[in-house]
Parts: structure tokens; C-alpha cells; sequence
């Protein structure tokens, strides 16, 4: 049994993420799991103008860290042999008109070579704008709902990055796909599988597929998004939202408890085969990714991980290969005078510091850091 520690027994813990705050996050919520038991805690403000710290039970919005929930999902309907993993996703969906050589792997895996819906950034320092996902736009949008069938058809609009295979690169529309896959594989929604074969096995009561729904359930701190629109600057609370646009990309919402539970039962092997297991864990050469999650190496050894993010808020996945020590954390950004880049920054900052607080003794930067996409 696990022993929920205090403030005083991790003051380390608690000085790093009042730190975090300092540099501009509204609130901080973390969560440690290693050999000496569960230390939990929070700093900042739930929400704006308001004095009570986010709730360390609280739900957040997790962004892509949801991308380990569905490459699992998919991995569990593989084990099931109703996937082939290296199978054409053609075969499943033939509708879209997908190149034949794309399979379920490089889905997961982000090596499609499909369009990113949510927009591209190409080594030349050019754009390619996707679906509104900045300033008076996507306020605008707040509550607009997609259907991942129209996210997937704007990525296929728009030219492949690269032959399928030959390269990595990071696209929400692959996980939209993957969605759309298990539901054609299973004739059932996508939250309900996810039910079946994750959250209702894990008792994860504090985890939520919210499909078009913009609610969060209670408790939980606020995510707000500062943009400029006519020469102003504005503040717009971002907590509810319908958040249809990323889909299984990124849509979930959970707890610390629930991120630290699941990903320490996943990398302990209770949830897939070993050999789907290792799979999953066998890194891209291009930033370490593996089929839904990042493999990274350290200087106090390997950890996996997925972060996520998009305005209002951050979280953040660790785990040792062997689940025994686990880092959950969620980041409300709010009122801070911070453009993308700056927020982008102080989110990788953050997470560095966590990271070396909990799986580097403290004693060193990660030896491998890559500026993970967002979203």
C-alpha cells in the first residue's frame, strides 16, 4: 500500500512546483510514486483571483497524453487479433483513400507521413495553417463541434510530408484515424472500448472521454488562454470547451491518481502481451518515439513518457520501464505575459525540472531533450 506523503517530507517537490508557478503557470499539480510511497501536492490558485490551491485530486485536461491511452487501445484490439498491426489501414478504412503502404504501425508510430490537421511547421521556418488554433479564431471556436471524419479529410486535402515510412513526423491526424479504426474494427464507440478494455479494468473513476461534451467534471482548476485580437490583450477561461477538434489525439481528461495507475499498470505488462509491450516501447531514431509514447534516456536511466498540452493547460506522463516510479502532473496556464514560444518554453523548462527532481536524484539535466509537440 502506498503511503500518501506531506509537503514537509518532499519540501523538494513542493519548492520545484511553487518554482513552476513563479515562472508563469497559474496552478501546479503533481504526483510521485516511487520507492519511498505517494507523495501528492499542489501550488498556485485553482483559479484567478481566488486564493485556494488546485485540488490535488483534481481533473485536467491532458491533451496528448492521450495519444498512450489510444496506441493502447489499439494494441489491446491487436492482441485481440482484430488488428494487424503492420495490416494497410486502407483495409479498415477504405473510404478515406488512404495510401495502401500506410499500416497501423506507422499510425501509431507517426512515420504516415499525413498532414497534420492542426497545422505544419516545416524545417525552412514556414507554416501551414489547419484548423483554427490560435487567437480570436479559436475563442471563436470554443464550442464548435468537429467529427473526427472531417479532421481526418482536411489532413488527407493537404499534401504527405513524405513517402509513408521514410521519416517521422508528428500528426494529430494519425491518432483520429486510430480512433476511427476501433470504431470500425469494433462497431462500438471509441469511449466505450476505451471503458471496456482500460478504465473500467483500472477503476479509473476520475478519467473521461469527453467526445463533443465541453464539461469537466468536478473538482478541478481553471485553464485560461491569453491572446491579443485588435491591439488588445485578452484573457478567455478555456476550462470548459469542447475539444471535438483534437479527438483521440488528444481529448481526455484525468487525474494524477489515474495517469500514475495506468501507465506504472501498462509498463509493469499488466495490460498488453510482452511482445506488443516491447513494440511499443522501441523507439523511432528520430526523438525516441515508440508506438504512443516517447522513450528517453537519462542520466538516472530510461524513462517513457507522453506530454500534452494546448492553451490553458499541460500534463505530464513519467514512468520507469518497470512502473515502480511514476511522475503525473497537470499545468493551468493563466494571466502570465507569455506569447506560443514563451509558453512553450517554460512548459519544457517545467517538465525538466520534474525530471531531474524525480528520476536524476536532482543531480543532472536530462541527457536527452527534445521540444515535444504540443497538442
Amino acid at each position: 500500500m502506498s503511503i500518501t506523503l506531506t509537503d514537509q517530507d518532499r519540501p523538494e517537490l513542493q519548492k520545484g512546483i511553487e518554482e513552476i508557478v513563479a515562472s508563469g503557470f497559474a496552478g501546479v499539480q503533481l504526483r510521485v510514486n516511487d520507492e519511498r510511497g505517494e507523495w501528492a501536492g499542489s501550488a498556485g490558485v485553482r483559479k484567478l483571483g481566488e486564493g485556494a490551491k488546485p485540488p490535488t485530486d483534481g481533473r485536467f485536461r491532458i491533451g496528448s497524453t492521450t495519444k498512450t491511452f489510444t496506441a493502447t487501445v489499439v494494441l489491446q484490439l491487436v492482441a485481440e487479433d482484430r488488428i494487424g498491426l503492420d495490416s494497410p489501414v486502407d483495409d479498415y478504412l477504405p473510404g478515406f483513400g488512404l495510401d495502401r503502404r500506410i499500416t497501423v504501425r506507422m499510425l501509431l508510430q507517426h512515420t504516415s507521413g499525413l498532414f497534420n490537421y492542426t497545422g505544419e511547421y516545416y524545417d525552412d521556418g514556414t507554416v501551414a495553417p489547419g484548423i483554427p488554433w490560435q487567437g480570436q479564431e479559436y475563442v471563436d471556436n470554443q464550442f464548435h463541434t468537429y467529427r473526427p471524419e472531417e479532421l481526418v479529410r482536411l489532413g488527407l486535402s493537404k499534401p504527405a510530408r513524405f513517402e509513408p515510412g521514410t521519416d517521422w513526423s508528428y500528426s494529430n491526424t494519425n491518432y483520429v484515424l486510430a480512433r476511427l479504426l476501433v470504431e470500425d474494427v469494433t462497431g462500438r464507440s471509441f469511449a466505450e472500448e476505451m471503458q471496456r478494455l482500460i478504465l473500467q479494468p483500472l477503476g479509473l473513476s476520475g478519467t473521461v472521454v469527453p467526445d463533443t461534451s465541453p464539461e469537466i467534471p468536478e473538482p478541478h482548476a481553471h485553464g485560461y488562454y491569453r491572446y491579443e485580437h485588435d491591439g488588445q490583450w485578452k484573457v478567455v477561461d478555456v476550462t470548459r470547451f469542447n475539444v471535438s477538434w483534437v479527438s483521440a489525439a488528444g481529448d481526455m481528461i484525468s487525474t494524477t491518481k489515474d495517469l500514475h495507475t495506468f501507465f506504472s499498470t501498462l509498463m509493469s505488462g499488466k495490460l498488453l502481451p510482452d511482445s506488443l509491450l516491447a513494440e511499443m516501447r522501441t523507439p523511432h531514431p528520430k526523438l525516441g518515439y515508440g508506438l504512443g509514447l516517447f522513450v528517453e534516456e537519462t542520466d538516472g536511466g530510461t524513462v517513457l513518457h507522453h506530454n500534452g498540452g494546448f492553451w490553458g493547460w499541460g500534463a505530464l506522463m513519467y514512468s520507469t520501464p518497470d512502473g515502480s516510479k511514476t511522475l503525473a502532473a497537470s499545468l493551468t496556464t493563466g494571466d502570465a505575459e507569455l506569447d506560443f514560444a514563451a509558453t512553450a518554453e517554460a512548459f519544457q523548462k517545467a517538465q525538466q525540472r520534474l525530471v531531474k527532481e524525480v528520476f536524476c536524484s536532482g543531480q543532472a539535466e536530462p541527457a536527452h531533450k527534445e521540444a515535444e509537440p504540443a497538442q
